[in-house]
C-alpha cells in the first residue's frame, strides 16, 4: 500500500490502544472560550462512549487537542467517531459565527501505542499539555483535560509511576500555539 503523500496515514487494523491529535485550520483559535470547550469536551466524551472507545487522557485547547483511548472492538471505527466529532462541533461553530461552510477541522493524527512506556509517557503528555504550551500552571486546575479527573480517580502508585515518566522521547506532533482561555 502506497500511502497519500499530503496526509497522515492512518492504520487502524489492530485493537488496542491509540494517541490522537487534530487542529483546527490554519491553526485558528475557535475553541478559544469555556462555553465552545465545555461543549468540546462534552462531545468527545459522548462520542467515544458511542462508539466504544474508553477515553485514558485528554486535553482540549483552544486549537487543537490530544486524547489517548483504548478500543476492545474495531479500531478502525476511529475514523468516523472523529468525523462525528469533528462535523458536530465544525457546525455548531459556524453556525455560532455566522460562517456556514467554513474549514474548522484540518488533519488528524494517530498513533498505535504498543510499548507500556510509550504509554505512559503519553499519558502524562496528554495530561501536561495545557502547561506545555502555558495555558495553565498545574494541568489539574485546567478543567478542559482530564488530569484533574486523573488526579483525583487514579491509585496513587499509578500517578506516581506517570509523573516520573519522561515525554522528551516521545514524538507527537504538536505545533501550536494555543491562547489561555479565562474562566469566570
Amino acid at each position: 500500500m502506497t500511502d497519500w503523500p499530503h496526509a497522515p496515514p492512518h492504520r487502524l487494523t489492530e485493537a488496542g490502544t491509540y494517541m490522537v491529535t487534530a487542529g483546527t485550520y490554519k491553526k485558528t483559535h475557535l475553541l478559544a472560550s469555556p462555553e465552545r470547550l465545555d461543549f468540546f469536551v462534552d462531545l468527545l466524551l459522548s462520542c467515544a462512549k458511542e462508539f466504544n472507545w474508553n477515553l485514558h487522557a485528554w486535553a482540549i485547547l483552544s486549537n487543537h487537542y490530544h486524547f489517548v483511548a483504548s478500543s476492545a472492538g474495531e479500531p478502525a471505527n476511529l475514523k468516523t467517531m472523529l468525523s462525528k466529532l469533528h462535523t458536530l462541533s465544525a457546525r455548531k461553530f459556524n453556525r455560532q459565527d455566522q460562517a456556514e461552510g467554513r474549514k474548522v477541522w484540518f488533519q488528524y493524527f494517530d498513533t498505535h501505542v504498543t510499548f507500556l512506556p510509550s504509554y505512559y509517557a503519553r499519558l502524562k503528555y496528554v495530561h501536561q499539555n495545557p502547561v506545555h504550551h502555558g495555558v495553565a500552571l498545574r494541568a489539574e486546575n485546567y478543567r478542559w483535560c482530564s488530569a484533574g479527573w486523573f488526579d483525583r480517580t487514579a491509585d496513587a502508585v499509578f500517578r506516581k509511576t506517570i509523573q516520573g515518566f519522561g515525554t522528551d522521547r516521545i514524538r507527537v506532533l504538536d505545533g501550536f500555539e494555543p491562547v489561555a482561555v479565562a474562566t469566570e
